[in-house]
């Protein structure tokens, strides 16, 4: 193994040949990037990243330092750890709006067939290093992965899992407010929720923990996917909490929770009411979704001059009981393998690399709230939108009689 001055300078990455038969590595690399970076020549490895990563406010992305108690925990957990800085332009008028934050990708603790309170706990426990390292690094807002205090379970259908949900006062809640007050931090908190005082309904839901350690509010995931082994319908439907931005003590947040990130005018509803920064906490694996991950996100941010924090977990969880996918393929045991790969978009359409593939680990970046203002000044992507277009479409589309606006070649016709 490198140094820890060698591991740093590489994004806290372990070294690449240590562990061959690491499940979900590229060729034994954590990331595209670190393969990239291994395999280039340093001047086309620059114009690649150029290329890949984007350039912020016209240089490259800068990589941050992080206090020892932070490195040390990784190292100690062997969890990733990443440090970037986004910056913005100078102004007369305003000063910088600096904000640090902090995303926490992680796989599960204890197989699933442990006892539900052992899981839970046990995932807090391995959670736990990777705040307190956010804290030691003076993160401010922190976002955790979709339905961090369970194994993904949803592909199953099986009810047993229901016993996970917990109200949004629950004990990852409780846990959370501790630590939001140790650390003067805002903590998202995405959890399976138990609505207690609505007939016990489930929801996907996203809990704002203010850096007082309240509850500010909570968002619950609008799009609920039914795509392969993702049957989550099977336990929860769409939320009903709109588009919500909270202020906080740091910045006006939104979470765009998993599935929602593929739909386009869920993305600009959050960016309508005012966010500077969307977090999309998520769980997808492999074969589904990839090639979509590194694009998604980033365009959203871009098109709704925002910064989007991307979390995903990371491992391959293995159920007790084999299910089908309605695809005609076998039964199996498992979704797939988590690709983890956290990052951060930009307005500017810059963005970090990735998080690891398959270890556990903490993203963090310094991002200046004023990019949001200067991309929109600069593009004038409001200023140009016709909104007023698409809501007449969206009026006359959502009426039985619709007829799709088409326009026929005569011609066409005349050789019918």
């Amino acid at each position: 193994m490198g140094s820890h001055q060698e591991r740093e300078e590489n994004g806290g990455a372990a070294a690449e040949g240590q562990d061959i038969s690491a499940p979900g590595s590229i060729h034994n690399f954590e990331s595209l990037h670190r393969l990239l970076e291994a395999n280039l020549k340093p001047p086309i490895f620059q114009e690649v990243s150029r290329l890949l990563l984007g350039l912020n406010c016209g240089r490259p992305l800068q990589r941050i330092s992080l206090p020892m108690a932070a490195t040390t925990l990784s190292e100690a957990h062997n969890f990733d750890l990443q440090a970037f800085c986004f910056h913005a332009d100078a102004e007369f008028l305003r000063q910088q709006q600096i904000v640090r934050v902090g995303l926490i990708q992680n796989s599960i603790a204890l197989p699933t067939t442990a006892h539900v309170l052992d899981q839970k706990n046990a995932l807090m426990q391995k959670v736990k290093p990777m705040i307190d390292a956010a804290g030691a690094s003076g993160v401010n807002i922190l976002c955790l992965q979709e339905a961090w205090m369970m194994p993904f379970a949803f592909c199953t259908r099986e009810k047993r899992w229901c016993e996970f949900a917990e109200p949004v006062n629950g004990e990852s809640t409780q846990f959370l407010q501790k630590l939001a007050r140790k650390y003067n931090m805002v903590i998202v908190n995405p959890i399976l929720e138990r609505d207690v005082n609505h007939g016990e309904t489930i929801w996907n839901t996203a809990i704002v923990i203010g850096n007082h350690g309240n509850i500010i509010g909570i968002h619950r995931k609008n799009h609920i996917p039914r795509v392969g082994d993702f049957n989550e319908s099977t336990y929860y439907m769409e939320g009903n909490t709109g588009h919500p931005v909270f202020e906080t003590a740091y910045g006006k947040i939104a979470i765009n929770i998993c599935y929602g990130r593929h739909h386009p005018l869920n993305w600009l509803a959050f960016g309508l009411n005012g966010a500077e920064i969307v977090f999309n906490p998520s769980a997808t694996v492999g074969e589904l979704s990839e090639p979509m991950w590194p694009i998604e996100a980033r365009n959203a941010a871009i098109a709704n001059s925002y910064f989007v924090g991307s979390i995903n977990r990371v491992g391959t969880e293995i159920f007790p009981n084999a299910f089908t996918s309605g695809d005609g393929k076998p039964e199996h045991s498992d979704f797939g393998h988590f690709y983890g790969s956290s990052h951060f978009s930009a307005p500017d359409a810059s963005c970090t690399p990735s998080l690891s593939r398959y270890r556990d680990g903490l993203m963090v970046s310094d991002m200046d709230l004023n990019l949001c203002r200067q991309l929109k000044d600069k593009w004038g992507f409001r200023m140009t939108a016709r909104y007023e277009l698409y809501a007449e479409m969206l009026s006359k589309y959502l009426k039985p009689d619709f007829t799709p606006q088409v326009i026929v070649d005569p011609m066409m016709q005349k050789r019918k």
